[in-house]
């Protein structure tokens, strides 16, 4: 993952070229997350017996991430990222197998299964943007994983269309796309054997070990990075999850609703261009700042209306402001540990973070679907849920920028 070596400041020949792998990694694979967000929900609704859960794939997907992070990071420490990207790969092809096993039979249970298996692929994409800090110097450090993110620009054009094209492109609906992402797992494997990041060095009986979990959790800095990523995906997922649901409820069509959110992934990774270059700049605390207050407007649109227009507009800032706020944490986090922390607090980190994405996720079926008696109704307890989680990073990263600068 990282050499034992720093590398010099002006030497990042080998960081560029894993950067771009990982670029066209993030814009072809990435292109089943939006794909499956758009279709999952509407899925599960067809299949629930309960439109209470019609959101519990998404919800399953975030918790199969969840479990996954650790794991997959443990497997990143010992064996390389190439190793763990596989081993996402894999699940997220049986995710998607499994998925398209439950829609032919009709079985809610089976296509819970395999979205909790594409949680695995979820979880080792979200290492990407570790992954091209690991080779990169200090000042590189934040546009390489902005450079990374900015390739699910890509992935936000051609996931919606694709399951605009796939999804009725069979007898079972949805069908189509999941055989799709199988094709995505299978085909977009091959880039990994092209990546040139060390495997870490097996520790010596002596090497230095790092902080414990516990002791980490107590570093203000990543405490709060942790929380301001959490905050900034979580409330992402649960606006995101519940778009489709609030824009076909409210009379919109369901290609309506794949414009929407592929609008939204594009907000989400367009700014990468230069997120890294104002992190540089600004400091990473600041452009976090910044992400929470992007998304506290999107709330306020949101709450506007239920025009399509104020649906666009809402889940464009929705998208800008995670984008400021989950890459200003995850360089606020990447900037907080030693080199043999990384793994422990790497896996630490996306374990808290998805296991809070779960939570919203499935929060956004029953906020949506069951606290009032019409789509706009719901939108609107989506939209009011964000405020608490809002203040609580805000006054976080407040707290954190007020403390002398410590590890």
């Amino acid at each position: 993952m990282t050499d034992l070596a720093q590398p010099l400041p002006d030497d990042n020949r080998r960081a560029k070229r894993n950067v771009t792998i990982l670029v066209i990694a993030q814009a072809t694979l990435g292109a089943q997350m939006p794909m499956i967000f758009v279709l999952a929900g509407l899925a599960g609704q067809s299949l629930a017996s309960n439109v209470c859960f019609a959101t519990l794939p998404i919800s399953l997907i975030v918790l199969g991430s969840m479990l996954s992070a650790t794991p997959l990071s443990a497997v990143m420490q010992r064996y390389g990222r190439r190793a763990g990207f596989f081993v996402g790969t894999a699940g997220g092809a049986l995710g998607a197998a499994i998925g398209a096993w439950g829609l032919i039979e009709g079985s809610f249970t089976l296509f819970l299964i395999g979205s909790l298996c594409t949680g695995i692929y979820m979880a080792a994409h979200g290492f990407y943007r570790f992954a091209a800090a690991d080779t990169a110097s200090p000042s590189f450090r934040p546009k390489a994983i902005s450079y990374v993110l900015a390739g699910g620009l890509v992935s936000a054009l051609i996931g919606p269309q694709l399951a605009k094209v796939t999804a009725e492109a069979m007898v079972v609906p949805f069908l189509g796309a999941y055989l799709t992402v199988i094709a995505i797992n299978v085909l977009g494997s091959g880039l990994f054997l092209l990546l040139d990041i060390p495997r870490p060095p097996a520790p010596r009986h002596d090497a230095p070990r790092g902080r414990s979990r516990i002791e980490l959790l107590k570093c203000p800095r990543v405490a709060v990075a942790i929380i301001c990523a959490m905050v900034s995906y979580a409330l992402m997922n649960l606006m995101m999850t519940s778009t489709p649901l609030a824009v076909v409820g409210c009379g919109f069509s369901q290609n309506n609703a794949a414009d929407v959110v592929s609008g939204h992934v594009l907000a989400m990774f367009a700014p990468s261009f230069f997120t890294g270059h104002l992190i540089a700049r600004f400091g990473a605390e600041r452009i976090v700042a910044v992400g929470l207050a992007i998304l506290a407007a999107s709330g306020a649109v949101g709450l506007a209306g239920v025009e399509l227009g104020h649906f666009f507009v809402a889940l464009i800032l929705l998208g800008i402001g995670w984008n400021f706020g989950f890459i200003g944490a995850t360089t606020m986090l990447a900037g907080a540990h030693t080199p043999e922390e990384q793994g422990r607090v790497q896996g630490m980190n996306d374990m808290i973070v998805f296991g809070c994405v779960t939570v919203a996720s499935l929060a956004s079926g029953g906020l949506m679907n069951c606290s009032g008696g019409s789509a706009q109704e719901g939108w609107t307890a989506v939209n009011l849920a964000m405020a608490p989680f809002l203040v609580l990073a805000s006054g976080a990263l407040i707290w954190l920028m007020m403390r002398p600068r410590e590890m």
